[in-house]
């Protein structure tokens, strides 16, 4: 049984439109977005902003935003978290659009679990204009 040649053809079509790009699917001649990563180690406090989204303090200066999948209604009442890379990343690095999960020990619940997205690394003018309640 032999298979037509546009059968084949479609084939390769499809399997290169999911074949990545060299700009990172983003299309036109923008530069693939650089990723920013921090030690889990290194983050020294937290501050949640809306019901969905953390900020970490990491280090001195720096301030990531984590945006939660669906809310971390727990995280006002938290002394303390936990943040425990997803699987797949190696360590205790996380870097920007990894998932990871926010265990609250010290919440309403007996332990509280969230699941977070690293979304960006705010700049110095972003930290400086949140809301003094937000600012970790």
């Amino acid at each position: 049984m032999r298979t037509p040649a546009f059968a084949v053809l479609g084939v390769f079509a499809l399997l290169a439109s999911c074949a990545p790009t060299a700009d990172g699917g983003v299309g036109g001649d923008a530069p693939p977005r650089a990723r920013q990563c921090f030690s889990v180690s290194q983050v020294v406090n937290f501050e949640q902003g809306r019901p969905d989204q953390i900020f970490l303090r990491v280090g001195r200066t720096d301030v990531y935003e984590l945006n939660a999948a669906g809310a971390c209604p727990d995280m006002v009442f938290a002394n303390r978290i936990a943040l425990i890379p997803d699987g797949g990343t190696v360590g205790t690095r996380l870097c920007t659009d990894d998932w990871a999960r926010i265990v609250a020990p010290d919440s309403t619940a007996q332990t509280s679990v969230c699941r977070v997205r690293v979304s960006r690394k705010l700049t110095a003018e972003e930290v400086a204009a949140l809301p003094e309640r937000h600012r970790p």
